[in-house]
C-alpha cells in the first residue's frame, strides 16, 4: 500500500513538472501516468479488501498534488478577502478536478472486474475524456487542466491540433503512457516476444508519426498574404485600483495615448483589455455615453479604425426577460449586468458581445436553474454574487471593411470548440482581451498566454492578445509568439497580421473526439452496471 502511495505521488510530481509554463520537460507527460497505472495494477492484483475505494483515494492524492501545484495561483485572486474564506474556496478548483479524475480511475477498476485489461484501459481513456468534456460543459466548468493543454509550450509537436483540438493531445498522452505501462508489466508477467515486439513497434509509431507530421507541417506551413495592421494596448492599471482610484475617463486617456503613439493611418483594429472602460455603461444609451464619444474622437484620424474594448455594461428591461435579470429600484423594471466586449468604429454602428463562459461563483451562480428558488433571497440581500448576464453563442465583430474579429474575453480562451465556432461564423483573427493582474506575477498568467497558442493552431488564425497588466502578444497561425510585452509594463505593440478565411477540420467538426469518447464512456458505465447486477443476482 505504501508503495502505491509513493507511485501516485510520483505521478503527480511528474505531471506537474511537465506542465506549462515549464519548458523542456513536456516529454514527461508521456510517462507521467505510468507510476499511477502501476499503483492501480498493484492494488488490483493484491489480496487487500475494498480495492475500488483504495484506488480512488490513492489516485486522488496524486491528482490533487498535480492540480494544486499547477494552479496554486488561484489563491492569489482571492487572498485579499482573507485566508479563512480564500482557502476553503480555492480548495474547490484544487479538489474538484482530481475527484473527477479519480472517478475515471474507479470506473476503470470496475471494468477490470468483468472485462480484460485491454478493454478496461480503452475504457479508462474514454472515462477520462468524458470527465474532461464534463468539466468544460457544466456549471462548475474549469477546463484549465485538460490534458491536451500540456503541449502549449511545445506547440511544434502538435500542429495536428488543427484536426483534433486538445482532445487529440489527451488521447496521444494516454496511449503512449498505456503502451509504456504494458511494456513494463510485461517484464514481470512473462510476456511473449511477439507481444512485446508489437508493443514496441506501436510505441515507436504512436510517438514518432504525430511528431514527424507536426514538424513537417510546422516547417512547410505558409500563411496566405492578407495583411491587416493591428495595435494592442497594455495600460498596466492595477486591477484593484481600476474601479476605485483612477477615473474611467483617465484610464481611457491612457489607452488612447498608448494606441496613438504607434497607430498608423492604415491601422484597422485597436485592441484594449477586459473592462478597459472601468465604469457602468448603459447599452441602450451608448451613443450619448461620454466614454463612447471619447473613443470615437480618438478614432477620427483613423479612417478604417475600430476599437475592440472590454467594458462593464448593463441593459434595463420592462420585464424579467432573462433568468439572470435582477429588479431595479423602480417597480416592474429589471436589469442585467455584463462583462462585455464592444466594437466601436467611425460610425453610429456599435457591436456588443456578452461574455458567455463565466467564472463559476465570481461571475455566475452554479446550477442557477436548480437553485432558482434562492433568487429572491439574493435579491433581498441586494443582488446575487456572480449574477452576470451572458449570451449562449459566440459573436463576430465586423469592421466597416468587412474584417471579422472573434472577441474572446479572458477565461473563454481555454475553450477550443467555442473559439472555433466563432471562426466558423466568419472570424478572420482572434482578439483576446483579459485582465490577468488578479493572479499576480505567477505562472497563471504564463499558462493563460501559452494556451492561446493552441487556439491559433486549431483555427489557423492570428491571435492578438491584450492583457491589462501583461502579457500582451501577437501569435501567428503556427502558434509562434511573434511579439510579446513584459509583465506589469505600460506599453503598446503593433503587428501586420495575415487574415485567414479558410476553415480547418477542427473548426468544421469541433470536439468530435470528446463526443465519441463520451458515448463510449456511457456504454462502458452501462457495461459495468449490467455486469455488477449479474454478479449480485448470481
Amino acid at each position: 500500500m505504501k508503495k502505491s502511495i509513493i507511485l501516485s505521488i510520483l505521478s503527480g510530481l511528474l505531471l506537474w513538472i511537465a506542465w506549462p509554463p515549464t519548458p523542456y520537460t513536456t516529454f514527461l507527460l508521456f510517462i507521467g501516468f505510468v507510476p499511477m497505472l502501476v499503483a492501480m495494477e498493484n492494488i488490483i492484483q493484491s489480496n487487500i479488501t475494498k480495492k475500488g475505494k483504495k484506488i480512488f483515494h490513492i489516485t486522488f492524492l496524486g491528482f490533487f498534488i498535480w492540480n494544486t501545484l499547477c494552479i496554486y495561483w488561484v489563491y492569489n485572486s482571492l487572498k485579499t478577502i482573507g485566508p479563512l474564506v480564500a482557502v476553503p474556496i480555492t480548495l474547490i478548483p484544487y479538489s474538484l478536478g482530481p475527484l473527477l479524475m479519480s472517478s475515471a480511475c474507479w470506473l476503470y477498476y470496475r471494468m477490470r472486474l468483468s472485462t480484460s485489461r485491454w478493454l478496461s484501459l480503452i475504457g479508462l481513456v474514454c472515462f477520462w475524456i468524458a470527465y474532461e468534456y464534463l468539466h468544460q460543459s457544466w456549471d462548475l466548468a474549469f477546463p484549465w487542466m485538460t490534458l491536451g493543454n500540456g503541449f502549449a509550450v511545445s506547440h511544434k509537436w502538435i500542429q495536428w491540433y488543427s484536426y483534433t483540438g486538445v482532445y487529440g493531445g489527451t488521447l496521444w498522452i494516454w496511449i503512449v503512457n498505456i503502451l509504456i505501462f504494458l511494456l513494463y508489466t510485461g517484464l514481470r508477467e512473462a510476456q511473449s516476444k511477439a507481444t512485446r515486439l508489437s508493443l514496441i513497434i506501436s510505441f515507436v509509431l504512436i510517438l514518432a508519426v504525430p511528431l514527424g507530421y507536426s514538424y513537417y507541417t510546422y516547417n512547410t506551413y505558409q500563411e496566405q498574404s492578407d495583411p491587416s495592421n493591428i495595435v494592442v494596448a497594455q495600460p498596466n492599471i492595477d486591477p484593484y485600483a481600476k474601479e476605485s482610484t483612477i477615473p474611467a475617463q483617465e484610464q481611457i486617456g491612457i489607452l488612447t495615448h498608448l494606441s496613438d503613439s504607434i497607430g498608423q493611418a492604415n491601422t484597422e483594429f485597436f485592441i484594449w483589455p477586459e473592462t478597459a472602460i472601468a465604469d457602468q455603461v448603459d447599452e441602450n444609451k451608448i451613443h450619448s455615453n461620454n466614454y463612447f464619444l471619447q473613443i470615437q474622437h480618438f478614432l477620427n484620424k483613423y479612417k478604417n479604425g475600430n476599437v475592440i474594448t472590454g467594458a462593464e455594461t448593463f441593459k434595463i428591461y420592462n420585464s424579467r426577460l432573462t433568468k439572470t435579470a435582477s429588479p431595479t429600484e423602480n417597480p416592474g423594471e429589471y436589469f442585467d449586468s455584463f462583462n462585455a466586449a464592444i466594437n466601436i468604429e467611425n460610425s453610429a454602428e456599435v457591436q456588443f458581445y456578452h461574455k458567455s463562459k463565466l467564472v463559476p461563483g465570481a461571475e455566475s451562480l452554479p446550477f442557477g436553474n436548480a437553485l432558482f428558488f434562492l433568487k429572491p433571497v439574493f435579491e433581498h440581500l441586494g443582488g446575487a454574487t456572480g449574477s452576470y448576464g451572458s449570451q449562449p453563442t459566440p459573436s463576430v465583430f465586423y469592421s466597416q471593411s468587412g474584417i471579422g474579429a472573434d472577441p474572446v474575453i479572458c477565461y473563454e480562451s481555454i475553450w477550443g470548440e467555442y473559439v472555433a465556432t466563432s471562426v466558423h461564423m466568419g472570424a478572420q483573427f482572434i482578439a483576446i482581451i483579459t485582465n490577468d493582474g488578479w493572479w499576480g506575477n505567477t505562472s497563471g498568467k504564463d499558462q493563460h498566454l501559452d494556451y492561446a497558442k493552441l487556439r491559433a493552431i486549431e483555427t489557423r488564425r492570428w491571435v492578438c492578445r491584450s492583457a491589462n497588466t501583461g502579457i500582451s502578444a501577437f501569435i501567428n497561425q503556427r502558434g509562434d509568439i511573434v511579439q510579446q510585452t513584459g509583465w506589469w509594463v505600460k506599453t503598446a505593440i503593433k503587428q501586420d497580421i495575415n487574415l485567414n478565411s479558410d476553415l480547418t477540420f477542427y473548426v468544421l467538426h469541433g470536439d468530435y473526439i470528446a463526443h465519441i469518447g463520451c458515448i463510449l464512456a456511457v456504454l462502458g458505465i452501462i457495461l459495468v452496471l449490467v455486469r455488477r447486477k449479474k454478479r449480485i443476482v448470481l
